[in-house]
């Protein structure tokens, strides 16, 4: 069988389908299989009708035997388990150089693992973050590869070709790192779109339940953010989601049920941040919210007991008031951002990974869930300082969430006194209260925990580094129990 394609794609659900279309649109050959191989027939019948640049394999040896060397296999399969299982499948068919490319939303200690073991037998592996949904794999998404660098440069022109564009032309994907750099940049990127879809649910819960707006009243509030810097994709769609209607002509967002999905890639986010000890607030919050809204029943027996809050009429400015909600929302879109990126810093500092800040923000400009328009903001801190602590205490930073900060407060204290939960953007206000707060109450808990268990702590009279421990009662005795972890 003559070797002809320029690449092979394992796993023929939509995402992988709509792939190999985009590949084959930027003039690639491309080699398909499927476990379930009657799939490959209907797609070969279907959508790839007439292409014949597009191979169909009905085994994991014929499949193999279509690739060009050195061969380069994507799988878009389930994460887990079965990635390793496919991995072993295709390791008698392989060859040192060849490129094995994992492009499910897989954890990244697994990318890690992964890229090592193939790596002893000399085999090249990448886990790539793919963003964008069924749409963005059509017709651009945003790509985020890491794991063996040597497979870079036969990939990138495949992978650049495919991507979405920002405005000026340039492709939405770069190397991210080694290891499982690019999944860990893929997590943060999910994490933070868990973040700005329950900031989108909380403006929708205050016009809605407090402000007493009709859908075509929300959708137009959305539009008019569109004009400004919350111009993005999530913010879009939740404005075509207002102006849907049902088949009865009422809108069909009513009629959907208040208990959320999710998938683990914000939980993974949010364990990770805790492991490392970054606060990352806002996205542990937004899963939270999920969590809750899935105790539907139990909310429901609890609202007839505990009551849902005495209703407090809105007597404010319409238009002002929405004004300030999207000033609300600004500021705590970029909490988000600036915890995503403390994140990916702390991990780039405990893996020992170089990345590119500002070039992981034109990754995320088109293409994927969380484009929008200030991520060029983020790009340009970065380039006006690449060794920026955080995005908060960059110039533009700094001066939008100062600039947005009462309004920010207005809109927290219209939902706390209308008792309606506001999570994520409480979260990410107390955040940035406490970030700015050159003493914080922590003294306080530093004394607790050595009154009951001899934690020791630092003195603000003496040197860094130096631990100290009080007999508080007179009957502990003065010795401690070792250094506390900050």
């Amino acid at each position: 069988m003559k070797e002809t394609a320029d690449i092979g794609l394992i796993g023929l659900a939509v995402m992988g389908r709509n792939l190999v279309l985009n590949m084959n649109d930027k003039g690639f050959s491309v080699a398909v299989y499927n476990r379930t191989t009657s799939k490959v027939d209907e797609f070969i019948d279907d959508e790839a009708k007439g292409r014949a640049t597009i191979l169909p394999a009905h085994t994991i040896e014929e499949f193999m035997a279509l690739l060009k060397r050195p061969r380069k296999v994507m799988l878009m399969v389930k994460a887990g388990e079965v990635v390793d299982q496919f991995i072993e499948s295709l390791l008698p068919f392989l060859e040192a150089g060849d490129i094995i490319i994992d492009g499910g939303n897989s954890h990244f200690p697994d990318t890690s693992r992964r890229t090592a073991y193939l790596a002893e037998k000399g085999i090249l592996f990448v886990g790539t973050g793919v963003s964008g949904g069924e749409e963005g794999a059509r017709n651009g998404p945003s790509l985020m590869p890491g794991g063996n660098p040597e497979a870079w440069p036969f990939i990138k022109p495949i992978f650049q070709a495919i991507a979405a564009r920002t405005d000026s032309g340039e492709p939405c994907c770069d190397w991210v790192g080694p290891a499982g750099a690019g999944h860990f940049v893929k997590m943060v990127h999910n994490g933070i779109e868990y973040g700005d879809m329950q900031l989108i649910a909380e403006a929708y819960h205050l016009m809605k339940s407090h402000v007493g707006l009709d859908a075509g009243g929300m959708k137009a509030a959305f539009d008019g953010w569109m004009r400004g810097d919350l111009n993005g994709y999530l913010v879009e769609i939740a404005s075509d989601i207002l102006g849907f209607n049902d088949d009865d002509g009422s809108p069909l967002l009513e009629k959907i049920l208040d208990t959320a999905g999710q998938k683990g890639t914000g939980k993974w986010t949010a364990v990770e941040a805790l492991d490392m000890g970054v606060p990352v607030t806002l996205i542990g919050e937004a899963v939270f919210a999920r969590c809750l809204s899935a105790l539907k029943d139990e909310r429901v027996r609890a609202s007839a007991i505990l009551g849902e809050g005495e209703p407090v009429p809105f007597k404010g400015n319409v238009a002002g008031f929405i004004a300030d909600l999207g000033e609300a929302l600004l500021a705590s879109k970029l909490v988000s951002y600036a915890q995503g990126y403390m994140l990916m810093r702390e991990a780039a500092r405990e893996f020992g990974w170089d990345l590119n800040y500002g070039g992981i923000a034109m990754m995320w400009r088109g293409g994927c869930i969380i484009r929008s328009v200030f991520l060029d903001k983020i790009k340009a801190a970065f380039d006006r300082n690449p060794g920026l602590e955080n995005l908060l205490l960059d110039d533009w930073f700094s001066k939008t969430e100062l600039h947005s900060q009462t309004a920010w407060r207005k809109i927290v204290s219209a939902g706390v006194n209308a008792g309606i939960p506001l999570p994520a953007m409480g979260s990410a206000l107390s955040f940035f209260d406490g970030y700015r707060t050159a003493r914080l109450p922590a003294n306080m808990l530093q004394a607790l925990r050595d009154y009951f268990g001899a934690h020791t702590y630092e003195r603000t009279d003496r040197p860094r580094g130096e631990f100290f421990h009080t007999n508080w009662t007179g009957e502990g005795g003065n010795v401690s129990a070792g250094i506390y972890t900050v």
